[in-house]
């Protein structure tokens, strides 16, 4: 089996650009990815038919089965109990994990419309969260008019880098299209125009 299309942008690419900038002694000092974890929640009082049409979905989308998250105390305010299916996730590793940034980086996210970029703030410890409202920007989940609703979800893309700078020159250097910084946005308004 060969390795994906991104995975070998990584190796040839990627990490010899990461040790020329940063200056790395070691190939293994240069940050990876590490994982990537899909996340999307129900409704506390969702019927058994949408909780299955998202399970379905997240399955399309992430080519291995979802695990129910169930809530692990009672909240009476907002009618939930102990037990209760409150989401699933699927954490992508390997193979399936480098598919799925490519699919998102550049098929995905570009279909959005008005899109500009993504945030460019990571979490501190070079990881890096995005919301998605509507999972049909992705093609292998084309509206088909069955769907009861959009279903929204979480990408967390977890890396080994030890800080945001060097997460989020991975992460440009893969592909996430970045919105602009308003710094580098502010200078560009105020340069001169010919």
């Amino acid at each position: 089996m060969s390795k994906p299309y991104l995975k070998q942008v990584y190796l040839e690419k990627v990490v010899p650009e990461l040790i020329k900038s940063r200056g790395y002694k070691n190939i293994h000092q240069v940050p990876n990815l590490s994982k990537i974890v899909l996340n999307s929640a129900f409704k506390a009082e969702a019927d058994k038919g949408h909780m299955a049409e998202v399970v379905k979905e997240i399955t399309k989308l992430s080519g291995q089965k979802p695990v129910i998250t169930r809530a692990t105390k009672s909240v009476a305010n907002f009618k939930v109990r102990q037990g209760m299916p409150l989401g699933c996730m699927v954490t992508l590793r390997g193979p399936r994990m480098w598919e799925f940034l490519l699919r998102l980086t550049a098929v995905a996210l570009p279909m959005i419309r008005d899109f500009r970029g993504t945030s460019n703030r990571l979490d501190g410890r070079g990881n890096y969260s995005l919301g998605i409202s509507d999972h049909t920007i992705f093609p292998e989940t084309q509206a088909d008019g069955s769907q009861r609703a959009n279903i929204g979800m979480d990408v967390v893309i977890v890396t080994t880098a030890v800080n945001d700078d060097e997460g989020r020159e991975l992460l440009r250097l893969l592909g996430m299209p970045f919105r602009r910084s308003s710094a580098a946005t502010e200078a560009a308004a105020a340069a001169p125009k010919a």
